[in-house]
This record gives structure tokens, C-alpha cells and sequence, in this order.
């Protein structure tokens, strides 16, 4: 089956890709997910659009990837949550929390698809997270969870 990405899939590709699945892998998670679209001869035209809005949110270059992983993993990011008690907090820290706390410590848009938390973190103190900025470069930022 021949899919249009819409999103990154690990493993797969990026927005605009056009890839072959197995049937059952497209027809079952991709499409339903909106991970992607089916391709089509017409679909020449969204793969354009879907690429030029990757590209001109996507980092410039790996010097300017390098100079935001600088910035990154020299900040101290604190995220404010809710928490009871023990420190137990009432829910998780999201993705999209660290990401608008990244941009608000550094100024440095940061995307919530690019920030990989290996476990969901709910619980206060340090954690670390990492950030895939390029291809080639991903950064470790170190995160302090406070109590709102």
C-alpha cells in the first residue's frame, strides 16, 4: 500500500514522504491515526504543500541545530504542575508542556513531535528529556518539575 506521510513516523519517514507499507499496517494504524493519507496521482499536489510547511518549520541547518542544542542544554527548565501531597502529580508532564517551557526559557521554537520522554514523568524533581532538533542532532535537556 502506498502512503503519504503526514507526520514523522520513526522508523518510516516525514511529513511529504511517500512511502510502501504492508495493507494491514496502513489501512489499521497509519490512516486512522492520521499519521497519513492515501496516495494518490492527485496527491502530487499535497506532498508539495506538506513539504514546504516542513521546510520552513524544520531547522535551517546542522550549524544552527548545533547552536539550539547549545542553548537547550544549558537552560534550566523548570515545568509548574499540579501535585499532591507526596509530589505525586495528577496526571503526566506532556510533551506539549515541555515544549511551550523550552520555548519560553530559551525562545528557540521547539516542536512537541521532536521531544522524546522515555518515561511518562509524574513525579517532581530533575528528569531529562531528549530533544530531536536535526537528523544528525539531538540534544539533552535537563528538566526540574516544581510544584505549582
Amino acid at each position: 500500500m502506498k502512503l503519504i506521510l503526514t507526520q514523522e513516523v520513526t522508523g518510516l519517514g516525514g511529513p511529504g514522504d511517500v512511502v510502501e507499507v504492508k495493507d494491514g499496517y496502513g489501512r489499521n494504524y497509519l490512516v486512522p491515526r492520521g499519521v497519513a493519507i492515501r496516495w494518490t496521482r492527485g496527491g502530487e499536489k499535497t506532498v508539495e504543500s506538506i513539504k514546504a510547511a516542513r521546510t520552513s518549520r524544520a531547522v535551517r541547518d546542522i550549524e544552527h541545530a548545533a547552536e539550539i542544542k547549545a542553548k537547550l542544554e544549558a537552560a534550566s527548565v523548570n515545568v509548574a504542575v499540579k501535585a499532591g501531597e507526596g509530589g505525586r502529580l495528577f496526571g503526566a508532564v506532556t510533551p506539549a508542556d515541555i515544549a511551550s517551557a523550552l520555548t519560553e526559557t530559551t525562545g528557540e521554537a521547539v516542536d512537541k513531535r521532536t521531544i522524546a520522554v522515555k518515561n511518562p514523568i509524574r513525579s517532581l524533581g530533575a528528569h531529562e528529556v531528549s530533544v530531536r532538533l536535526h537528523d544528525e542532532v539531538s540534544a539533552t535537556v535537563a528538566l526540574n518539575v516544581v510544584k505549582a
